[in-house]
């Protein structure tokens, strides 16, 4: 099975060759988790891909909330990338290092929540890209500030409220992304937690069983990318909306059925940090 959207790919030959093209623009979006003990911004620093810059999802964000790297208003996002000189017509790829989270993929759907599809992730990420021998340095990037012009699609973004309301409905499906334990309630979450579990009649589809075991920063064909949501009784002509611990590996579901063609997978962004921290959220174990 063919990707119907392959824009939203891009291999390691292709950005190797397309570097120093004025009109790309290179993201590194690796993401840590608050228990992993790496710093993010201190790899970047030490190796990276030249040219890129580091795009901190915990800095690209809504400075006036508690909620980890909550989506911003579109003037707040369009100052920040624009300051990391993304601007509108440029051909953004971001990549990362597989390590339990996509902070590309995040990256990939913020951009299109904020009006901008001309982004796509790097296929195998850092970890390929070094397989390979591809060229590394620690210099740092020389940022000219562009301007970006933000819209904004609501259609691919749920709030809480939404995503209650369609406990009591069953408008939309809601698919949790998080490992099997943590849907279950019975492994901790990485981050500070009242109540665990799941939305009441959410599936589960672990992130990972979506990507290649070799090399998790790949994602598996599409025809088993299909099987394992309809393995877990999604129906893809219905509306889906994923979530995960924060909104960074719910993206993975929304690239990965991009890929495919299904365009309008919603991201609940606050997701289990807000969830499972609110006592009016009800909760299945």
């Amino acid at each position: 099975m063919e990707p119907v959207n392959p824009h939203a790919l891009v291999d390691t030959q292709w950005l190797h060759d397309h570097l120093d093209d004025d009109g790309v623009r290179v993201v590194d979006a690796t993401f840590f988790l608050p228990n992993s003990d790496r710093d993010a911004g201190a790899e970047f620093a030490a190796r990276h891909i030249p040219g890129a810059v580091f795009f901190d999802i915990d800095a690209v964000c809504d400075p006036a909330t508690d909620l980890p790297h909550m989506l911003s208003s579109p003037d707040v996002f369009a100052a920040q990338v624009g300051a990391l000189g993304l601007g509108s017509g440029h051909r953004i790829v971001a990549y990362d290092c597989f390590a339990g989270v996509s902070g590309a993929m995040r990256v990939w759907w913020t951009f299109r929540a904020f009006g901008y599809d001309n982004v796509a992730v790097l296929d195998g990420g850092l970890d390929r890209w070094i397989a390979e021998g591809r060229p590394l340095t620690g210099d740092v990037t020389e940022v000219r500030p562009a301007t970006f012009d933000a819209g904004w699609r609501p259609e691919l973004v749920r709030t809480f409220d939404q995503v209650r309301a369609t406990v009591d409905n069953g408008d939309e499906q809601v698919v949790d992304m998080r490992r099997l334990g943590r849907f279950l309630g019975d492994d901790p979450e990485p981050r500070e937690c009242r109540r665990f579990g799941h939305v009441p009649g959410s599936v589960n589809v672990p992130f990972v069983d979506l990507m290649e075991p070799v090399n998790p920063v790949s994602l598996r064909p599409g025809i088993e990318i299909k099987a394992t949501f309809e393995r877990a009784g999604v129906d893809l002509t219905r509306p889906i909306v994923t979530l995960c611990g924060s909104g960074v590996n719910a993206a993975v579901g929304a690239f990965a059925l991009y890929l495919l063609g299904i365009e309008g997978v919603a991201v609940y962004d606050g997701s289990w940090a807000e969830w499972g921290n609110r006592d009016d959220a009800p909760i299945e174990r």
